[in-house]
């Protein structure tokens, strides 16, 4: 069987959570990851739009679109 490897970010990151306790702490942690990643997200759109590579017209172009993977039945 193969060790896995994690990196120091990961390491840290069991280390924290390690101290949660309770439903209300994954959920108050959950919303902070959520947070985060939003915040990630708003900045990258925010450089893709400065930038050119994303403007009105391509986002009325995406409205409505949908990308899930079809399923067959």
């Amino acid at each position: 069987m193969e060790a896995i490897t994690f990196s120091p970010a990961q390491v840290h990151v069991f280390n924290l959570v390690s101290h949660i306790k309770s439903s209300l702490g994954l959920d108050k942690l959950r919303e902070q990851l959520a947070a985060f990643y939003a915040k990630q997200v708003d900045e990258e759109m925010d450089t893709l739009w400065e930038n050119g590579q994303f403007d009105e017209k391509r986002m009325q172009e995406l409205r409505g679109s949908h990308f899930r993977t079809p399923y067959k039945k």
